[in-house]
């Protein structure tokens, strides 16, 4: 614990800088509300009653620093350096907001400019920030023990309110941080509410309590409606990290002297307690201990009356900028990749056969070995294990466990914390163990990942590898043995991969690694070792090192009989995973009948290949193993429909697993629920009798 009640004098420049930002953002707020009909049209907060420890903060971070506000965090963004004006075209959601184009809500920024400190993009759910954050963190630790960071003293800042604090997620931040020592400073801002529900509600201690739970994970308290206090504290604090390196938590008291937002006013619900908290205004103990120290009333006059003219010509001025361009609005859901073609050998002359297993083990391999910024974490893949499948064996004693290394059991800090991980510059590649146990992820995926590039218009895309082992065979049970991908692919923003033998799961696998983009790759289990019957073509000749697959394009695993297709008596499979192997079975019944497209990327989709299938074969056939009933396959067929109507012969056929809640145990049970070779030939036979 580090007491921060010492009161230092503080020099006049930087208290008096505090004063006016105080004043600007006071009169911020003033503002807003005298002009609610033009500036409630969007929802936002301000950073009344909380600004003296959020311009400490601001004040102390530097531009080799990086930092995740929260959406209250106005003036620290002040302190920075952002002006009104830029806050105020936000708050309008104008089309030079600097941080999304008017894409997202006052108080979210995406900053990347020189001699600022680093904050990536920023969501409203609540607590969230805190693993991409802790991300940040572990990514400078790992690149400061490679000789790979250039700034030795930098450190991450993630601000959170103290409701927060009670999310899982964030025990999984703290958990981290103090398991890796990360130099991260958590400042946690508690004015006692939620929204209407107080803290007494909400829990049975605050953060500060709370903190002491996690071993290593350094503490103090400070009157966050003071500045000096404040500023004294957080020097302190952001030295401890600066140099030892290691975490601290910051609880700051704070009155909310302002609304929840503007569109749940503080009047509602406040009542007496709003009065009590206003005589912890934090600009007029500022103002006190100025007057105390040499400054004069006029002299303070004067700033006051500067902030107010300043913010009043700056908001006249946000009033007459242009509107986003409405052409524009689709910009920006995935940066650009530069794989755009298959590059190398995929069957090298004298080469040998290999398992997915171990093409994917050689890819990542590869990988490590030629990007010193590339990393690999995830549940039992260190070196004890190297995975449960053994798709990470060896690695750990290659490259050393700050490369490749065990995580808790804790999938929202795996996927999280990429987001962060590709702030700082680290490439990460992470596992989740079985595809059952992706939805603790979620969160992460959904409001983190999926979002940054479009919500930073460009600036923040997050290259994340995410493997996940998915499929059933065998009696692997209801909890090892789910498909996800329809979920997953209501999900914009996220690529979603799924190779079916090991030359695509190399060639995939680097090109997604190389992907600036979230990119989800599926590896189905019953395939890695090609023990499943009628699956031996999964192994395959192994690709050389630089062989690359670009993501979106489909292959064709087996091609019809032209005098078949001329007939009219052919069909395409649309399929991908274990699907392909139950379409090359099935289709032995029709000689030359069949032609097989294996999609290899869910999205985005080779949708040309598929058009130009349906309409050479007038009937379709998709393939999968999820339950049918809402999934990928049902939309895809759906899509069929509409866009190649009038080149169908017969209604496009759809085949997957029954809609149940679960695989049973039960290896006769699992085969009932399933798709297989026979039950495929069956359906085949229906649809070309058409």
């Amino acid at each position: 614990m580090i007491e921060a009640k010492q009161k230092t004098l503080i020099v006049n420049d930087v208290a008096l800088k505090a004063f006016e930002l105080m004043c600007v953002a006071r009169s911020m707020a003033q503002l807003y509300d005298d002009n609610r009909d033009v500036c409630s049209r969007y929802v936002h907060s301000t950073s009344r009653g909380h600004e003296a420890i959020q311009l400490a903060a601001g004040i102390l971070l530097r531009a080799s620093d990086f930092a995740s506000p929260y959406y209250r965090d106005e003036s620290m963004l002040l302190a920075i350096g952002i002006t009104p004006l830029e806050l105020m075209l936000q708050l309008l959601a104008k089309k030079d907001d600097p941080f999304s184009g008017g894409r997202t809500y006052y108080g979210h920024p995406s900053l990347k400019r020189k001699g600022f400190p680093v904050i990536p993009h920023q969501s409203s759910a609540t607590g969230m920030q805190a693993i991409p954050a802790t991300g940040m963190a572990h990514g400078l630790a790992y690149l400061h023990s490679q000789g790979l960071l250039v700034e030795k003293e930098s450190v991450v800042l993630c601000s959170l309110g103290d409701g927060s604090v009670t999310e899982g997620e964030v025990a999984e931040a703290f958990q981290m941080a103090v398991l890796k020592k990360l130099p991260i400073i958590y400042l946690v801002q508690d004015n006692d509410w939620g929204i209407s529900a107080t803290g007494s509600e909400m829990r049975t201690m605050d953060a500060y309590e709370y903190a002491a739970g996690f071993k290593g994970l350094e503490r103090m308290r400070v009157d966050g409606s003071d500045f000096i206090e404040s500023y004294n504290g957080l020097t302190r604090a952001f030295d401890l990290v600066r140099k030892e390196r290691r975490p601290i938590l910051v609880h700051a008291t704070c009155p909310l002297l302002g609304h929840h937002t503007s569109g749940v006013r503080k009047e509602w619900y406040r009542g007496e307690n709003l009065l009590e908290q206003e005589k912890d205004d934090p600009i007029v103990k500022l103002e006190a201990y100025l007057l105390a120290n040499g400054q004069s009333s006029a002299s303070l006059k004067k700033i006051q009356d500067r902030s107010r003219k300043k913010v009043q010509e700056d908001y006249e001025q946000a009033l007459l900028m242009p509107d986003p361009d409405p052409t524009d609005f689709y910009s920006h859901e995935f940066a650009l990749t530069e794989i755009l073609e298959e590059k190398g050998t995929r069957s090298p002359k004298g080469g040998e056969k290999v398992t997915m297993v171990d093409a994917a083990l050689h890819a990542v391999d590869e990988i490590l070995r030629h990007n010193p910024e590339a990393i690999f974490y995830g549940q039992d893949v260190g070196a004890r294990l190297g995975g449960v499948f053994r798709e990470a064996a060896t690695l750990a004693q290659k490259y050393g466990e700050d490369r490749v290394f065990n995580t808790p059991i804790q999938e929202a800090y795996i996927v999280g914390s990429t987001a962060g991980m590709s702030a700082v510059g680290v490439k990460p590649i992470v596992e989740i163990q079985f595809a059952d146990y992706i939805w603790p992820a979620m969160n992460q995926l959904v409001e983190e990942l999926s979002k940054s590039c479009y919500l930073s218009k460009g600036k923040f895309p997050i290259q994340s590898l995410i493997r996940v082992p998915i499929g059933a065979y065998g009696g692997g049970g209801p909890y090892h043995s789910g498909s996800i991908e329809s979920t997953l692919l209501t999900i914009r923003g996220v690529k979603v991969v799924y190779p079916s033998n090991a030359a695509d799961m190399k060639g995939l696998m680097k090109a997604s690694f190389y992907d600036p983009n979230p990119v989800v790759m599926l590896e189905h289990k019953g395939l890695y070792w090609s023990k499943v019957p009628g699956t031996l073509d999964a192994k395959t000749i192994e690709p050389d090192g630089n062989y690359i697959i670009p993501l979106g394009k489909a292959s064709q695993v087996q091609m019809a009989n032209e005098e078949k297709v001329k007939a009219g008596e052919s069909a395409v499979v649309i399929t991908y995973g274990m699907g392909v192997y139950w379409a090359k079975e099935a289709s032995q019944s029709f000689k030359g009948q069949i032609e097989i497209i294996d999609l290899r990327t869910l999205n985005p989709l080779d949708w040309d290949m598929i058009a130009a299938s349906v309409r050479k074969h007038g009937r379709a056939f998709i393939l999968t193993e999820e339950p049918l009933l809402n999934s990928f396959a049902e939309s895809l067929a759906g899509r069929i429909s509409k866009e190649l109507f009038h080149f169908l012969d017969a209604p496009v056929w759809t085949f997957g697993a029954v809609s149940l809640p679960a695989i049973p145990l039960n290896v006769e049970l699992e085969r009932m629920m399933l798709p297989s070779a026979e039950k495929v030939k069956n359906e085949l036979g229906k649809l070309l009798s058409y």
